[in-house]
């Protein structure tokens, strides 16, 4: 399938931190916020902190954080992807998917970060953590700057999830 002729965020196949082929139509009817995440960044524990409290707080309600390991912004994801995974889980109690470290800008940026970045009109992302929210039909919403932490948009994700 050429990258012009997707749609939505459903058309794309990811791979996960084991090297999984991951499918994203399996979130159909699911609300995504798509993180760019990076572990040694000034914003990781704010960001992981209520990544992990939202997931947990609305993950039965249809939200779903993919989380996308990334080293362009000051090298400051330089682990494998088996240690960024333990440390996101242990450290964090991150129990949303992980998936393979990624370029987000550039010429080497993963195709679904084109086709975020392209959905908003922007040409690149500007640090670690930033945020696309994605409605449940694979729609790109909304992008909101690394330094907006989660809870200044939960009523964003409320609304898309129908959560009162």
């Amino acid at each position: 399938m050429a990258s012009e002729s997707k749609q939505s965020v459903h058309d794309f196949t990811v791979k996960d931190a084991r090297g999984n082929i991951v499918d994203l139509s399996i979130y159909k009817g699911k609300v995504l916020l798509i993180v760019n995440v990076a572990s040694q960044c000034g914003l990781t524990n704010s960001n992981y902190t209520e990544l992990s409290q939202f997931y947990q707080k609305y993950r039965d309600q249809g939200l779903e954080i993919l989380a996308f390991p990334c080293n362009q912004f000051g090298a400051q994801e330089p682990g494998s992807n088996e240690e960024i995974v333990e440390f996101a889980c242990t450290r964090f109690k991150a129990e949303y998917p992980i998936f393979d470290k990624v370029d987000v800008n550039g010429e080497s940026a993963a195709p679904i970060y084109k086709f975020l970045k392209s959905s908003k009109g922007e040409d690149n992302i500007k640090w670690n953590f930033s945020k696309f929210l994605v409605d449940k039909d694979g729609n790109v919403v909304n992008h909101y700057d690394p330094t907006t932490n989660p809870s200044s948009f939960e009523n964003d994700i409320k609304e898309l999830l129908g959560v009162a």
